[in-house]
């Protein structure tokens, strides 16, 4: 999945990219306010941390603006704003949830890992299918109790087709979720993957569906 960080304090954002990206997300990072308004305007991120302090433009009023165009992205505030007040602004301003600097990077993380599956219409850290299970915390895949051994690049396919199981995710959606913006993202490049996915799944897990894209068959549990 695809998060757009914003944060100018360069050690907070290089050890929150370090984190994230160990977890299995594709993160961009933007330092300034004007930078950040515009990638969420014109991006599809699967979620955005972001700090309220940025130069030229605050987080809350960047947040106001996503919301007042009716952008639904969730979004994880990081703020050393701590003030029970501050907290109450963020939310009334459309933050999905709030965490005051310092704090640790396992609390950031299971925070932003919540409001991705509440997002998704997901509650449960765990995501089964059938026998086959997705365990968003410790990034492992199994089959009937068997690990299934994934790329990062499948596991962010099979964990983004999850988390919107019910509907059809469309191909480009797929792409923009999974390649970095200087990424080559050729057209068959999702039709291959989905291959070497589905060659390690069980049978008929992922449907194609014809000029619309992909769905998880079978709900989610």
């Amino acid at each position: 999945m695809r998060i757009l960080l914003a944060e100018d304090d360069d050690r907070i954002a290089r050890d929150v990219l370090t984190t994230l990206t160990a977890s299995g997300f594709l993160v961009d990072r933007e330092r300034g306010g004007e930078e950040t308004l515009f990638r969420g305007e014109t991006e599809d991120y699967a979620a955005i941390v972001l700090d309220l302090g940025l130069p030229g433009m605050d987080g809350l009023t960047i947040l106001r603006r996503w919301r007042a165009q009716g952008r639904a992205t969730p979004v994880l505030i990081l703020s050393a704003r701590d003030a029970w007040t501050e907290r109450v602004d963020g939310i009334d301003a459309g933050a999905d949830d709030y965490l005051p600097k310092p704090f640790h990077m396992e609390e950031m993380l299971a925070r932003l890992r919540a409001v991705v599956r509440r997002s998704a219409g997901q509650s449960a850290a765990v995501l089964k299918v059938g026998p086959l299970t997705l365990d968003t915390r410790q990034m492992r895949v199994s089959h009937d109790g068997i690990p299934l051994h994934l790329t990062p690049l499948e596991y962010r396919m099979l964990s983004y087709l999850l988390h919107h199981a019910g509907r059809v995710v469309p191909h480009q959606e797929l792409a923009s979720q999974l390649y970095a913006d200087d990424a080559i993202k050729d057209g068959n490049a999702i039709e291959v993957l989905v291959g070497r996915l589905r060659r390690k799944l069980p049978d008929d897990l992922i449907e194609t569906r014809r000029g619309f894209g992909y769905t998880i068959k079978g709900p989610v549990g």
